[in-house]
């Protein structure tokens, strides 16, 4: 596991990213303590499982004439 600063981590976030997609652990440290952990998901679905999901789960549902800018006006009274 690997040791980074918050200063470091704040300027190189999508670098660390990418070394925790690929299975890596890292700690981050403030003033030499550690205070998170930057870690792999587990279990994490597949993210185009998710959207075929979502478009089946979509699909035959029928709004009965209502518009989508009607919802959102209801929806901020």
């Amino acid at each position: 596991m690997s040791l980074v600063g918050a200063y470091e981590a704040k300027t190189h976030l999508p670098k660390l990213l990418e070394r925790v997609a690929s299975g890596e652990r890292i700690t981050i440290t403030k003033h030499g303590h550690s205070v998170a952990v930057l870690q792999p998901v587990e279990g994490g679905e597949n993210v185009l499982d998710v959207i075929n999901r979502m478009k089946k789960f979509r699909c035959g549902k029928r709004l009965n004439g209502l518009s989508i800018k009607h919802m959102i006006e209801e929806g901020r009274s």
